[in-house]
């Protein structure tokens, strides 16, 4: 299976190909640009370098949300445009779960988050189960919590709880760990790491390895049309909550 990943939900704006389950080609950018003016010119390179006949793609996985509402709706159209032009589903994966597979087969529990603002992130919480058959028909990701926007006190207080049931150490990831790095220190009790600067945040591979085991799962069911395709915001828009609060107030 050839797919062609994306990942737009955070900083970062990042490509790859999977090919039969070798990452073939991974570009990232993590620079004061904006994911308009890096997404479809590292896709050409990618490309281009892999000398890549785009009908040969079978799906385009998308991180589907949460993240930035910019972020999203610039992924989330150009996997449509994609997949529209080629005639090819497209494979939605959680952005968090993508971030958790960066560290595919830990035996800690890994807490993914993105900063949400306010002291809060959008986070998840998963553990990887041990593939004992050797190529497991099961979903190898458990997930203890599912992504949720949440303030980082009550974060850290389910996390302690975890750690001490379980009796596992904990690897915060993502942004919302770098952001919040002095709360959590604060509130976290259990024993816990910090995810390198080079495992993060986003990797369009660990999001296209995590679509190829979304389809060797479920099937056809993890498929969607470029059509079906909607980005999972979480939670409504700074603009929208604004407008919101001012239309009670007219009303009121």
């Amino acid at each position: 299976m050839k797919i062609l990943a994306i990942d737009s939900s955070g900083m970062p704006a990042t490509a790859a190909v999977l090919d039969d389950g070798c990452l073939a080609a991974e570009f990232t950018v993590h620079y004061q640009r904006t994911h308009s003016q890096t997404l479809l010119p590292m896709m050409e390179q990618i490309r281009s370098a892999l000398d890549l006949d785009m009908d040969s793609i079978d799906a385009v996985a998308i991180a589907g949300g949460p993240g930035s509402f910019t972020g999203l709706r610039i992924g989330s159209a150009t996997a449509k445009g994609i997949g529209l032009a080629i005639g090819k589903p497209l494979i939605s994966v959680p952005t968090l779960e993508g971030i958790a597979y960066n560290f595919y087969g830990t035996d800690r529990i890994v807490a993914a988050m993105m900063d949400a603002r306010r002291n809060q992130v959008f986070a998840g919480i998963y553990t990887f189960r041990e593939d004992t058959a050797g190529k497991s028909e099961s979903d190898l990701l458990e997930i203890l919590m599912d992504q949720v926007p949440i303030d980082v006190k009550e974060l850290c207080a389910q996390l302690n709880r975890m750690a001490g049931v379980s009796g596992k150490r904990i690897l915060l990831a993502g942004d919302g760990a770098a952001v919040y790095r002095d709360l959590i220190v604060e509130n976290l009790t259990a024993a816990y790491d910090f995810a390198p600067a080079h495992l993060n945040e986003q990797k369009a591979g660990s999001v296209a390895y995590r679509a190829m085991d979304l389809y060797r799962i479920r099937g056809e069911e993890a498929l969607e049309s470029a059509a079906e395709h909607r980005p999972v915001y979480l939670r409504v828009s700074q603009a929208e909550r604004v407008r919101a609060e001012k239309q009670r107030d007219a009303e009121n």
